[in-house]
């Protein structure tokens, strides 16, 4: 009996060119590093289990006609096992993770009907997407009827691509590769996908990923790709499974991964909205405080008000409140561990309750973006330390004191 030939090796390289020009057939992304990390998501999803965890795909815009969808619909047809979801329930992904025959790659289409700002909170689906970033990740439920019900881990790891205009919760942007979508310009061509024609060429280039997949599935377990300088912690948790997929590719991928990586990280620091409190720590540092050692609260909340496009003049159809002000500040602490509170402040017309750059240094180096030049607040170590709650007695030589005439001073005619 003839034995039967081994099948010959499939060059990695060159498969992930294939299906790179296959996207590039049909979809205009805005960059070469979406392109890269489009491809690797795609490859990733047929070696889950090699890896810890597994980057969610997010490809957002601001308007409809960007594109999202016919991505989606690329990605479809070649990943393992697609389950195409618009408006499915947290109940539905889970069992049907946990209930078929093959894990789903999930494609989840018109993903702002459930996170948009007409959505509910949709806590269960969030809860499901930010649990199966995880191999570990389950979702526990009762089961069972009346009186007669158990706890159930249902297994929640599965590749995700979501689509939607807008934004998402902080929650799944920070475990997503997130892909800018934009409208194409007049001088953008793609060619028309016709699923009937198409949907085939793509199967072919699954299969074969699917079968490079099982031939390095052993040298990818387990690996520790080398990182870009910068990238660390979720990040890193986001990219490890792309830039594996990528070294065991060979060729140009592993460099195109990297630089692709350093590029949509940082592309995603700079949109990051952050939190309405690092806004705040971030505008009294440099829109307000701008290097004085302390400030009355009421001045506070004059310069807060006054900045344009900032959310202070109109916080719920009023301005930012002494109140709201205190109760934002008091989630954030000292350098000593202590809520950051208003303390008196000794000025020329009395004693008026305020706060001192020393007691947000802390959250401002822990916090903030750094600033665009060195903050003068960095010197606020001379600052005399002041007990909570006490007066401060005199104004003492070479300390700045911020007063109500001097606040709206431009900075650079403060710093004079």
């Amino acid at each position: 009996m003839t034995p039967t030939a081994p099948a010959p090796s499939i060059d990695g390289a060159a498969l992930l060119n294939e299906v790179e020009a296959f996207h590039r057939r049909f979809n205009a992304f805005p960059s070469e590093a979406a392109y890269v990390a489009v491809v690797l998501w795609d490859a990733h999803a047929h070696l889950l289990d090699a890896f810890d965890s597994t980057p969610r795909l997010a490809f957002l815009s601001p308007e409809p006609g960007s594109g999202k969808s016919r991505a989606l619909e690329i990605v479809e047809t070649l990943v393992p096992h697609p389950m195409v979801a618009v408006n499915a329930s947290a109940a539905a992904l889970f069992r049907a993770v946990s209930g078929m025959d093959g894990r789903p790659t999930i494609l989840f289409d018109e993903i702002d009907t459930v996170f948009g700002p007409k959505a509910g909170d949709n806590e269960d689906l969030r809860g499901f997407l930010n649990a199966g970033h995880r191999r570990s990740g389950v979702t526990y439920r009762c089961v069972g009827d009346g009186a007669n019900q158990s706890v159930q881990a249902f297994p929640s790891y599965c590749a995700v691509a979501m689509a939607g205009l807008g934004s998402l919760p902080d929650t799944i942007l920070t475990r997503s590769v997130i892909i800018r979508m934009r409208r194409r310009a007049p001088n953008e061509k793609v060619e028309p996908f016709r699923q009937r024609t198409h949907e085939q060429e793509g199967h072919a280039l699954r299969d074969q990923l699917a079968r490079w997949a099982d031939s390095v599935r052993k040298s990818v377990e387990g690996t520790w790709p080398a990182m870009p300088d910068g990238v660390t912690d979720r990040p890193a948790d986001v990219w490890e499974p792309l830039l594996a997929i990528a070294d065991a590719a060979g060729g140009a991928w592993p460099e195109r991964a990297r630089a692709a990586c350093v590029e949509l990280v940082t592309a995603a620091k700079e949109d990051d909205k952050a939190s309405l409190g690092i806004r705040l720590l971030t505008d009294l540092r440099d829109a307000v405080f701008c290097g004085a050692d302390r400030m009355p609260t009421a001045v506070i909340l004059e310069c807060l008000n006054g900045i344009e496009d900032a959310p202070w003049g109109d916080m719920g159809g009023k301005p930012l409140t002494s109140r709201g002000l205190s109760r934002m500040l008091g989630e954030y602490v000292t350098g000593n561990n202590k809520p950051i509170k208003p303390r008196p402040i000794r000025t020329a017309a009395g004693v008026p309750r305020g706060y001192y750059a020393e007691d947000l240094a802390d959250a401002w180096t822990r916090y903030c973006p750094q600033p665009p030049q060195k903050s003068a607040t960095a010197a606020t170590s001379a600052t005399p330390q002041v007990n909570e709650g006490a007066d401060v007695a005199e104004e003492l030589p070479g300390i700045r004191y911020m007063t109500a005439e001097t606040a709206t001073e431009p900075a650079a005619a403060r710093s004079a």
